[in-house]
């Protein structure tokens, strides 16, 4: 497994503790999206969010840690 796809699992279950302390009656159903979102991508590596933003038309490109060092 990837570390993207325990980050997503993380702050899922750190969402997922939220609601629980919070009270499963009293959170929005708004709260569960995201739960629900990270979790689909953390376990079969696919980002809706990510496939969301890209067909809006915002550009793919990786960070800048992952880019190779140029020399001069």
């Amino acid at each position: 497994m990837s570390a993207l796809r325990m980050v997503f699992l993380s702050i899922a279950g750190m969402i997922l503790l939220g609601i629980g302390l919070t009270g499963f009656d009293k959170v929005s159903w708004v709260l569960y999206v995201p739960l629900i979102f990270l979790t689909f991508a953390g376990i079969t590596g696919i980002c809706p969010g990510l496939i969301f933003w890209s067909r809006l038309g915002f550009k793919n490109t990786p960070l800048s840690c992952d880019l190779p060092k140029q020399g001069p």
